[in-house]
């Protein structure tokens, strides 16, 4: 059972839009059960996981840490929930990963301190705490129960609700503390080298707190952003009402240099201007941004369709190219497909062989509801020549 100070704070945590991942091993096993037992943990908690094993957490991390109980053990966690968080929240609400590490009291005497590590990441924000309690004055229930309430207090942090009580630490015991601020351009450099997976910028009026976890995804490079984007999306979002739409740009260019921090911040101004919500991701490939965004509805043109089915793209490889976009399907993923100029002539999905295990996976926009065959590239180059004339 929770007292009441720590029931009221979970209360309060539960109501803010903050979703949570919780990586921990080796303690804080009961805040857990006070998250989960009060009332609202839905609204926070998207996903737990206790990697005890050796092997559980160097596949948590993809590696085996050089310690297990640690501060960049407990920083790396925590990113890693964070990351898994974005993929699993709705866009446009504010996550955070937690991990927590620690080494507490045993049946047998231990030589070694009796500590912890916690941290928690959020879009700005990287903050670690190490924690050292004193030997032989708490049982191990004690110590994991000092330090579930540490861990609830580090979550009501993240989530903005401050309050103060009794954490049962003594004076005896040692706390040290550390706190790392990221501004926007920190956080693209650190999505352009890969230590997080996506931003996102929620522009769009759409409230971010309803139920519509599935997203509908425009991807490309917008170089500009043009009315016809505009309009594909909004056609995707009739056909599924029941979705979240939202443009997206990777970051990471499958055969070009990355963007630069400033060339993302040049082109989430479209979208700003035109009150739409945009993800900056780090996956180039429509396979990883399957794993990225699972769920999701992906709208692409028929030329892009005309790819993905494409073995040529896959090596040469038919058996891998089914294998890759199987692996998409079970993702949840679909793709709605737009029609689009392909070698001149105008297509839709209908003019491809969609292999029969994939047929499900791939939904056609009619004619009638979307053509338009404008493309970035000729009002760039129409740009271009104005310039020059």
């Amino acid at each position: 059972m929770t007292d009441g100070r720590v029931r009221a704070l979970i209360e309060a945590i539960h109501a803010t839009p903050t979703q949570a991942v919780l990586y921990l091993s080796g303690g804080a096993s009961q805040a857990l059960g006070w998250l989960l037992s009060i009332p609202g943990a839905s609204n926070t908690v998207l996903e737990t996981l206790v990697p005890y094993s050796r092997t559980s957490m160097s596949l948590l991390l993809g590696k085996a840490p050089a310690q297990f109980v640690c501060r960049q053990t407990a920083e790396e966690m925590a990113l890693s929930a964070y990351n898994r968080a974005l993929r699993l929240s709705r866009p446009g609400l504010p996550v955070v990963g937690v991990g927590f590490t620690g080494s507490l009291a045993t049946r047998l005497p231990k030589r070694g301190d009796h500590r912890f590590y916690l941290s928690t990441r959020t879009s700005n924000r990287l903050w670690t705490s190490n924690v050292t309690l004193s030997k032989g004055l708490r049982s191990r229930e004690e110590e994991d129960r000092v330090s579930s309430h540490i861990l609830i207090k580090a979550i009501a942090d993240a989530c903005k609700v401050y309050a103060t009580y009794d954490s049962e630490i003594k004076e005896s015991d040692i706390i040290s503390d550390s706190e790392e601020i990221f501004d926007d351009d920190q956080e693209l450099q650190q999505l352009i080298d890969g230590q997080i997976c996506m931003k996102i910028y929620p522009f769009a009026n759409d409230n971010p707190a309803s139920s519509r976890e599935r997203k509908i995804i425009l991807s490309g490079s917008f170089n500009p952003l043009h009315d016809g984007h505009l309009k594909l999306l909004e056609v995707a979002s009739r056909m599924y009402d029941d979705g979240l739409p939202c443009f997206e740009i990777s970051a990471i260019n499958a055969d070009k240099p990355p963007l630069t921090v400033a060339q993302i911040k040049e082109r989430v101004k479209q979208f700003e201007k035109a009150g739409k919500t945009v993800i900056i991701s780090s996956q180039p490939y429509f396979y990883k941004k399957a794993d990225l965004f699972p769920g999701s509805t992906f709208v692409i043109g028929a030329d892009t369709a005309a790819r993905l089915i494409n073995p040529k793209y896959y090596g040469g490889d038919y058996g891998k190219m089914l294998e890759i976009l199987l692996a998409c399907k079970r993702t949840g993923c679909t793709f709605l497909v737009g029609g689009r100029s392909v070698d001149g002539i105008f297509k839709v999905l209908d003019d491809f062989e969609i292999p029969e295990v994939l047929k499900g996976m791939f939904v056609s926009i009619p004619e009638e509801s979307f053509r338009i065959d404008i493309s970035s590239t000729e009002i760039r180059k129409r740009r271009e020549s104005q310039i020059l004339d």
